[in-house]
């Protein structure tokens, strides 16, 4: 749905929205590089145990994710209370949820539409499960309650993970094609299936959804946090920043010392990883919060802004975009026979001369898709231009 000349500020967090804006923003630029053959190693993500700046991005929009919910939400619910059960409530998150993974399935369709081989996992298909069990969890839980079940969730997904013998193998292990998520994307999801680089698993597969789960909630409980009425003078803005500050230290501190019992790993999401990464997020959020919405800093965070408020539109577009270019083929820029798709024949031939370091070309490759949704976006948001789905 196209919502044009809405109030942007209404029933919007300023930060909440330029945060979301750095995270969209670096979606596209992990993952349009000019080459993949040349990344400079913070752009890539860790082999398997580990992390990298790279490996961060999505868990922060799965945080996201569940702070929006507590501000979406409210108008309908309330902050805490659960008295307004509104007819068709339930249909409409489910409904929601679903559309966001049938985009991504969708993505991973076109332009073959191959039903046999097709991947059915993905990023906007995680984003959309995550979402309708955080909303439904909002709307039928307390702050108390959501971090409870986070805490369960984490402490049962490492037993799950750790104790439980995997099928065919004989015993719990945490090896890239053998361990239990592994096992359960290849027999449920089966070979022909799952991402197609993995072979026999999937980096966003079924049962490691199941822990992103809690990601979500922390960034519910973060969103309750910067709700919290001011009484008097007892809670100043500058002290929730504080306080969500230090408590994003704290799990990030508390994931690292998890690491050596269940290692920090994005493909398996492990407890530490949710951890670690949420920990950050709130880091994050809270630097984003004191700036922009506590001192009124920070002026020049609209293109941020304008990122965040079309996140779901560019990531599908940033992803639909160079699918339909690459259906272009061009002959090879160097004078050869082959030919190339669209894309590649851009960055070839207008990019790459460019640079003597194929890594740098890379990098700008990137950063020129990105610096071209800029413009794109910043002309939607000043239209006040909001594609919500």
């Amino acid at each position: 749905m196209i919502t044009p000349s809405i109030q942007l500020s209404q029933m919007r967090l300023r930060s909440l929205d330029a945060f979301r804006g750095l995270t969209v923003a670096a979606m596209i630029l992990v993952n349009n590089p000019g080459d993949w053959g040349h990344l400079y190693a913070p752009l890539a993500h860790a082999p398997w145990n580990g992390w990298t700046p790279t490996d961060l991005i999505f868990p922060f929009f799965l945080f996201i994710v569940g702070v929006s919910i507590t501000f979406a939400l409210k108008p309908a619910y309330g902050l805490y209370g659960r008295q307004d059960e509104t007819t068709g409530a339930v249909t409409k998150i489910i409904k929601r949820g679903l559309i966001l993974f049938m985009l991504g399935f969708f993505l991973n369709l076109f332009p073959r539409f191959d039903f046999s081989n097709v991947r059915i996992m993905g990023v906007l298909q995680r984003i959309g499960l995550v979402y309708i069990a955080c909303a439904l969890i909002y709307r039928k839980t307390t702050p108390s309650q959501q971090l409870l079940i986070a805490v369960l969730i984490l402490v049962s997904y490492y037993l799950m993970m750790t104790v439980i013998p995997v099928p065919g193998i004989g015993y719990p292990n945490l090896e890239p094609e053998t361990n239990l998520a592994a096992w359960l994307d290849y027999t449920v999801l089966t070979p022909a299936h799952v991402y197609r680089a993995a072979k026999v698993w999937d980096p966003e597969g079924l049962l490691s959804t199941y822990p992103a789960v809690a990601t979500s909630l922390l960034g519910l409980l973060a969103g309750y946090w910067l709700q919290t009425k001011n009484y008097g003078s007892s809670i100043r803005e500058s002290q929730k920043a504080l306080f969500l500050f230090l408590s994003g230290v704290a799990l990030a501190v508390l994931g690292t010392l998890f690491n050596p019992a269940f290692p920090i790993n994005k493909a398996l999401w492990t407890s530490s990883y949710v951890l670690l990464a949420g920990g950050l997020a709130m880091c994050g959020l809270a630097i984003f919060y004191y700036l922009i919405d506590v001192r009124k800093g920070f002026r020049w965070n609209g293109v941020l802004v304008a990122f965040g408020v079309n996140p779901i539109t560019v990531f599908f577009l940033s992803g639909l975009i160079p699918r339909i270019m690459n259906l272009i083929q061009l002959p090879y820029p160097n004078g050869t026979e082959t030919k190339v798709g669209l894309i590649q024949y851009l960055y070839k031939g207008f990019i790459a001369p460019q640079f003597a370091d194929p890594t740098m070309a890379s990098l700008a490759g990137a950063l020129t898709l990105v610096t071209i949704w800029a413009v794109i976006l910043w002309i939607m948001y000043k239209r006040r231009i909001i594609i919500k789905v």
